[in-house]
C-alpha cells in the first residue's frame, strides 16, 4: 500500500508510556495545533448550507465521500449478498427475566471465490410473550468477551438485563466473524472475499467499515423479523467497536441511535488534537487495517506528494458525528482514574460532539444546550449528563466501559426516539422505493394541489386503489392534483420526505395536509404527546411555508378513529391545537370530525372500512366535499382537461395488480 501511494516513511505514533521519550501529548496549551476545523455547512464550493434540503440534497453526500476515499473506504459495489439461517432457538432466563434466544449466522456469498468462507455470528435476544415489536440494540462484542449462557448463547450482564427490562431486546454481533483485527486479515474475511484475496485498493475499505458492513446486514436481517422494532434498532460499541459503531450509524441512516463508547481516535475525537493517539498511531502497523489505504497519506513523513498530517485531513471527527445527524447519538465515556485513558482523549471528543451541534439544529434536533465555541466549551462534571436532546454527552465515574451509561441510554432514547419534530427516515425497502417514485412523480406534469399525508392521503389517489381513484379523479379532474402520501408514515416521516425533496420547485398553488394519526395510535399519552404531535405537524407546516412560500395551506384535522375510543379525547384536543395554527387566509383549518362522527365521536355509518380508520367511498366523498369550496375559492373552478403527474401506488403492489 505503501508503494501504491508513494509513500517513502510514515512518521512514528506517540507513545502511550508517558516516561517514553516519545510519550504522547497530555499538555492541553500544545492540545491544538489546528484550532480551525472543516465547517460540516459549508459546500466544497465555499456556498453556505442553510436549508435542511441543501443538507440532504449536497452536503452530507460531500462529507460522505471525504469519508470514503480518504478515512474509512468504500464498500464495493459487488460485496457479497447475505443469507442468514437461525440456526438454534431456546427459551432463556437473563436476570431473572424469561426471553427467546437465537443463534443466527450470516452466510456471504462465496461462489465467486470459493476459498474464503465467512460466516457472521449474530446472537439475537427478544423478552419472551412481549406485546408488540420491540426495540433492539445491536452490540459489538468479540466471542472471546461475550457472557456465555446455556448452548453458548449469550447469557447475563448488566446491559442484557436493563434491556430486557425495559422490554428492549439485544443482539450481540462477533466483530471477528466479519473481518479478522489485524492487516494479516485483509486478505481474508469479507474484505478478501470481495477482492478475491487481492490486496487492498487505496480507496477499499478498511476492518471499521467492515464491522460497519456487518452490522448493516444485520439491521437487514432484523428488519424481517416481527418481533423486532425496526424503526428502533441501534447500534453499540466500545473502544475500538466504539469507533466502528460510531462509522455504523453515520453511514446507514436507517439506525435509530448510537451509544458510542470510549472510541477515542478514529471515533469521536478530533483527529486535528494533539493529545493521546493521534493520527500516526491508526497509520501504524498495529492499526492500519482499520482505515482506507488513504488513509497512510496523513501520516507520512516522506512521499512523492511530501508530506501530510492530521491537519490536511479534509474532514474531522465532528462530521463523523454530523453525519448521524437527526438520529439518537450518545458519546460516552468513562475516567481516566478508573482505566478509561487520557489516551484517548475525552476533550477532544467534547469538542467534537460541540462542534457537530450546528447540523443537528438545521434538522430539527435538540443538541447539547452549549455554544458552539468547541475551543472554549469544557466538558461538564462527572456524572452529569448533556442528555436533553438527540446529540447527548455523558461521562460516567467507570473505566473503559460504558456500562454505567446504558441506565442514562435507555430511558433517553425511550423518550426522543418517537419525537414527531425530528424528521426520521423509513428503513423499510419499499418506504425507500415509494419516495424515489414521489421524486420523479414531482417532474411529471403540472402540479397546483398537492396533498401530503399518511396511508389516509396515499389511498384516495393511488392505482392500487382503483375504487378510490375514481373517486379522486371525479373530484380532482382538472384542478392538477397529485398525491403525495404514504402508508404508515407518522409526522416525522413526512417531515423527511419534505426535506430530502419532495416539495422542491413544485410550487403548487394550494397544499392540502392530513397527518397525525400514526403518532396518536390506539394508546393514549396525555398531554405531552399531545403537544408533541401538534409541533411535528407545525413544523410540517412551516416547511411547506418555506419551500412553497405562495401557496395556500389546508390544515385537515385528524380524522376520527374507531379503532380506539379511548384516544378521541386526544383527537380532539390535537384539533384543537391545529385550529389555532391557521390564520385564515395563508393557512386554512379544516374540520371534517362532525361529517364524519356524531356527538359522541363514534363513526356515523358507512363511512370508515371495517378498521375503523381508513375511509370509505363515502368517506371520501365526505371529505371531497369540505374541500370543494375552498379550493373552488382558491383554484377557481374545475378545468376540463388535467396536467397532473400519473398516479403512483404501493410499489409492493405492482406484481399483485
Amino acid at each position: 500500500m505503501l508503494e501504491q501511494l508513494g509513500i517513502r516513511s510514515l512518521r512514528p505514533g506517540p507513545s502511550g508510556n508517558e516516561q517514553a521519550p516519545n510519550h504522547a501529548n497530555y499538555d492541553e496549551a500544545a492540545a491544538n495545533p489546528f484550532p480551525v476545523l472543516p465547517d460540516p455547512l459549508t459546500l466544497n464550493d465555499g456556498r453556505k448550507v442553510a436549508t435542511p434540503q441543501a443538507w440532504w440534497r449536497q452536503r452530507r453526500a460531500e462529507i460522505v465521500e471525504l469519508f470514503e476515499r480518504e478515512v474509512y473506504g468504500r464498500v464495493p459495489a459487488g460485496v457479497p449478498s447475505v443469507a442468514w439461517t437461525v440456526t438454534h432457538s431456546e427459551d432463556v432466563t437473563v436476570g431473572g427475566r424469561a426471553a427467546v434466544a437465537r443463534q443466527i449466522t450470516g452466510h456471504a456469498d462465496n461462489s465467486a471465490y470459493p476459498a474464503l468462507n465467512v460466516d457472521i455470528a449474530l446472537d439475537l435476544v427478544l423478552p419472551a410473550a412481549a406485546p408488540g415489536p420491540v426495540p433492539v440494540v445491536i452490540m459489538f462484542r468479540p466471542a472471546l468477551s461475550r457472557v456465555e449462557g446455556p448452548r453458548g448463547l449469550p447469557g447475563s450482564s448488566p446491559a442484557f438485563e436493563q434491556l430486557l427490562a425495559h422490554g428492549w431486546g439485544y443482539a450481540t454481533l462477533d466483530p471477528a466473524s466479519i473481518q479478522a483485527d489485524n492487516g494479516a486479515g485483509l486478505t481474508r474475511g469479507i474484505i478478501g472475499l470481495a477482492n478475491q484475496g487481492q490486496p487492498r485498493r487505496p480507496d477499499d475499505w478498511g476492518a471499521l467499515r467492515a464491522w460497519a458492513w456487518g452490522a448493516s446486514r444485520a439491521f437487514d436481517y432484523l428488519q424481517t423479523d416481527r418481533a423486532v422494532d425496526a424503526r428502533r434498532i441501534g447500534i453499540e460499541g466500545v473502544s475500538r467497536y466504539g469507533k466502528a459503531a460510531l462509522v455504523t450509524m453515520a453511514f446507514d441512516q436507517r439506525f435509530a441511535m448510537v451509544l458510542v463508547g470510549s472510541s477515542g481516535e478514529g471515533g469521536a475525537k478530533l483527529h486535528r488534537r494533539n493529545w493521546g493517539e493521534a493520527v500516526e498511531n491508526l497509520t501504524g502497523s498495529g492499526e492500519y487495517h482499520w482505515m482506507a489505504g488513504n488513509f497512510l497519506k496523513y501520516g507520512a513523513a516522506d512521499a512523492s506528494f511530501g508530506s501530510r498530517n492530521a491537519g490536511d485531513l479534509p474532514v474531522d471527527a465532528h462530521e463523523l458525528i454530523a453525519l448521524c445527524a437527526p438520529r439518537l447519538t450518545f458519546i460516552s465515556y468513562g475516567v481516566p482514574e478508573k482505566g478509561d485513558a487520557k489516551w484517548l482523549d475525552h476533550q477532544g471528543s467534547f469538542m467534537a460532539a460541540v462542534a457537530a451541534q450546528p447540523v443537528f439544529r438545521l434538522l430539527g434536533a435538540k443538541d447539547l444546550g452549549r455554544s458552539d465555541d468547541y475551543m472554549k466549551e469544557r466538558m461538564p462534571p462527572v456524572n452529569a449528563g448533556l442528555l436533553d436532546g438527540q446529540l447527548a454527552w455523558r461521562q460516567h465515574d467507570g473505566g473503559h466501559t460504558d456500562g454505567p451509561n446504558w441506565a442514562h441510554f435507555i430511558p433517553w432514547a425511550d423518550r426522543l426516539l418517537n419525537t414527531a419534530t425530528v424528521p426520521r427516515m423509513r428503513t423499510d425497502a419499499n418506504s425507500q422505493l415509494a419516495h424515489e417514485a414521489l421524486l420523479r412523480k414531482m417532474s411529471q406534469g403540472r402540479i397546483d394541489l398537492y396533498f401530503i399525508g399518511d396511508s389516509i392521503a396515499r389511498r384516495w389517489g393511488a392505482l392500487d386503489y382503483p375504487e378510490l381513484l375514481a373517486n379522486w379523479r371525479t373530484n380532482f379532474h382538472g384542478w392538477n392534483a397529485a398525491d403525495f402520501g404514504w402508508g404508515a408514515d407518522r409526522v416525522e416521516n413526512m417531515l423527511w420526505r419534505l426535506d430530502t425533496g419532495e416539495l422542491d420547485g413544485v410550487n403548487p398553488k394550494v397544499i392540502v395536509i392530513l397527518a397525525g394519526t400514526n403518532n396518536v395510535g390506539r394508546e393514549p399519552g396525555g398531554e405531552e404527546k399531545v403537544a408533541d404531535i401538534a409541533a411535528g405537524i407545525k413544523a410540517i407546516l412551516d416547511r411547506c411555508r418555506t419551500l412553497a412560500p405562495r401557496a395556500t395551506i389546508v390544515l385537515t384535522s385528524v380524522f376520527p378513529r374507531n379503532d380506539s375510543m379511548d384516544v378521541m379525547p386526544e383527537i380532539a384536543r390535537l384539533n384543537q391545537a391545529l385550529a389555532r395554527l391557521a390564520n385564515g387566509k395563508s393557512v386554512i383549518f379544516l374540520d371534517v370530525t362532525r361529517r364524519l362522527a356524531d356527538s359522541d365521536d363514534r363513526l356515523l355509518p358507512g363511512m370508515m372500512n371495517g378498521d375503523g380508520l381508513h375511509p370509505t367511498v363515502k368517506g371520501y366523498q365526505v371529505w371531497a366535499d369540505a374541500l370543494r369550496p375552498v379550493l373552488t375559492r382558491l383554484l377557481g373552478p374545475r378545468k376540463k382537461t388535467d396536467h397532473a403527474p400519473p398516479p403512483t401506488g404501493d410499489p409492493s403492489a405492482v406484481g399483485r395488480r
